[in-house]
């Protein structure tokens, strides 16, 4: 993949408030603010177009970008994104940096593969959840978290105990205790099946 998609450029920006933020917008703009590590948030603005496309890859959301604003890089992934509730469009976007050294939180895709296994086993496959926010060092960093279905019997719910994380990576959700242990996703009997099996009286 190209890390064309993962650079973007952008410019500083002086003029906030939500009157500038909609005047942007109607210039193909849209007004971006980059905060945490230990310099002060920084107000930015992006061209709207090439936004769009790069968002358009999944990989977008779950890697270290690179902003190139008034000529420094800044390394940050996205936190948040505003869009319009029906048009194609962003209207705002919240970018975390990122600093060597420094854990991160953020949210990645979950990739199921071999389900075609759980149908050949006569299992209907229910995803439970579809991304997983985690926690982890810049450098490892995964760009979305594997669930293999092959082995999983037809009956079986996978939970987050049960997934393997990459190295140098924790689940958010399993430091909370007791009750975070979140289903993953289930290879479940088809409906009417149990009625089936059993023996009219």
């Amino acid at each position: 993949m190209s890390d064309a998609i993962f650079t973007l450029t952008a410019e500083v920006r002086s003029d906030l408030g939500k009157g500038a933020s909609r005047r942007l917008r109607h210039e193909d703009k849209v007004p971006a603010i980059i905060y945490g590590g230990s310099v002060a948030a920084q107000s930015i603005t992006l061209e709207h177009s090439k936004l769009l496309k790069a968002q358009s890859v999944e990989a977008f959301y779950s890697h270290i970008l690179t902003i190139n604003v008034a000529g420094e890089e800044v390394k940050a992934i996205v936190k948040a994104m505003q869009r319009h509730p029906f048009k194609p469009k962003i209207l705002h976007v919240d970018f975390q940096r990122v600093e060597a050294g420094h854990e991160l939180h953020t949210i990645v895709p979950i990739h199921f593969i071999n389900e075609e296994a759980g149908a050949k086993k006569g299992g209907v496959v229910v995803h439970g959840m579809n991304e997983v926010e985690i926690a982890c060092l810049p450098q490892d960093l995964p760009e979305f978290i594997e669930v293999d279905l092959s082995d999983v019997a037809v009956g079986v719910t996978l939970h987050l105990t049960d997934i393997k994380a990459p190295k140098g990576v924790t689940f958010v959700q399993l430091t909370k205790g007791e009750g975070h242990d979140l289903p993953v996703v289930s290879v479940n009997k088809p409906a009417g099946k149990a009625e089936e099996e059993t023996p009219a009286e």
